[in-house]
């Protein structure tokens, strides 16, 4: 399963990582907007958008790049680990 987690903090990329690897599952972490990240989110089971820390046009984009396609999202205003795993429990 592939997860796409959209805010979030910087510092905590690699736990991101590492709790969706305790799921089995693969993770792309994008804390900040780049050109770039419009490429690379691909297509996604799974994304994960961290409202309290991401900005509006990051989510447009990401919206924009799953519309139509098979990828459940998530909204989540605590960008915690522990909200996180709740996430990944309920859709993992």
């Amino acid at each position: 399963m592939s997860v796409v987690i959209i805010g979030g903090n910087e510092c905590m990329i690699c736990q991101y990582k590492d709790l969706c690897k305790e799921y089995n599952c693969k993770a792309k972490v994008f804390v900040n907007y780049n050109e770039a990240m419009k490429r690379k989110i691909g297509s996604p089971d799974l994304m994960v958008l961290f409202t309290s820390t991401v900005s509006h046009k990051m989510v447009k984009c990401a919206l924009a790049r799953t519309k139509g396609k098979d990828t459940v999202i998530v909204r989540s205003h605590s960008s915690s680990m522990a909200s996180l795993r709740d996430i990944m429990e309920k859709h993992a």
